[in-house]
């Protein structure tokens, strides 16, 4: 536990100094957010704040973790370095989305199809990395009930649709000012907790980096945000919390730790099925669900605390229905 609690502290005082570093040269190289132009008004003052700002996040969370890893096993077995790997393949795939948005002046970076072909490799490669772990395998557990469930060789295209689905669903979630980073490190806490308990230290250390990281980089991305993380950071996060879990052996805890992940893709998914089977019907006035929440008349930091406080109960009910 004193190794985790040290990797957040050395994973926050490292964001706060990568962040003042980055965010000038961000400046510099105007590399600005380009507003979607149908996101609510209130939104289109953010136009050039600067973005990528998920390499504060990820750089903090690597120092953090290569420092206080524990090096005594087999590297290729190392599950920190495994979340670490995962994390950074999804970071490559939103680096290229928001350098292509850049280049283009627009918001519109990657086609879904190449960002689907990208993913779909990378969940395929750690699905079967997690498969063949000697301390993961094809075992999963199923929270409050506390029984376990092999799913055998299904175990990798199961898991590699939820790799999918939370890392794009992290994605959708980046919508306010630190709303994504601001579930994530409690995310982030919880799965170090139950990971420190249930004697995983090599995980809980990567989660406990990770956290310090997200604590670190909300200092620039709380309402008004100075910096984005953009896609770089979203599909970093997402990435991170789903190997975090399989890497557990608790995948389904993700239903409830990453609640407004799932329910951003859902809200999503429902109203774009609404919308093309009545005709141009809408359930929600915008999605993802917290747009909705916005043009209701609620203020970005109101609706940020109220994810988070929610987030903090689900996590809180994750731990006793896990332990």
């Amino acid at each position: 536990m004193q190794r985790m609690m040290i990797a957040l502290l050395i994973a926050y005082a490292a964001g706060i100094v990568m962040g003042k570093l980055l965010l000038p040269v961000l400046h510099k190289l105007k590399f600005g957010q380009n507003i979607y132009e149908l996101a609510p008004e209130a939104h289109k003052k953010k136009q050039g704040t600067p973005t990528m700002g998920g390499l504060v996040i990820a750089a903090a969370a690597i120092v953090a973790t290569l420092v206080m890893n524990d090096y005594s096993g087999p590297l290729a077995a190392n599950r920190a370095i495994a979340i670490l790997i995962m994390a950074l393949g999804n970071l490559c795939i939103g680096f290229a989305d928001d350098m292509t948005k850049i280049r283009r002046g627009k918001n519109g970076g990657l086609t879904p199809k190449q960002k689907m072909f990208f993913q779909t490799i990378l969940a395929l490669a750690f699905s079967v990395y997690c498969y063949m772990h000697e301390l993961v395998g094809s075992v999963i557990d199923v929270p409050f009930l506390h029984v376990k469930w092999d799913l055998g060789i299904l175990y990798i295209p199961i898991m590699m649709f939820i790799i999918v689905g939370t890392t794009n669903s992290a994605n959708l979630l980046d919508g306010l000012d630190g709303l994504l980073t601001s579930v994530s490190l409690v995310d982030f806490a919880t799965l170090a907790v139950l990971a420190g308990v249930m004697g995983m230290t090599d995980i809980g250390v990567g989660c406990a980096a990770l956290c310090g990281a997200c604590m670190a980089f909300l200092a620039y991305n709380a309402y008004p945000a100075k910096m984005f993380m953009g896609d770089t950071g979203s599909m970093f996060i997402g990435g991170a919390v789903v190997a975090a879990a399989m890497l557990m052996g608790e995948p389904l805890i993700l239903v409830l730790i990453a609640f407004w992940m799932l329910m951003s893709s859902l809200s999503v998914m429902i109203q774009v099925t609404y919308f093309k089977h009545t005709g141009g019907k809408r359930i929600f006035k915008m999605s993802p669900i917290h747009h909705h929440f916005e043009l209701c008349g609620m203020h970005e930091t109101k609706i940020v605390s109220m994810y988070m406080m929610t987030t903090i109960v689900l996590c809180v009910i994750t731990v006793l229905g896990v332990l």
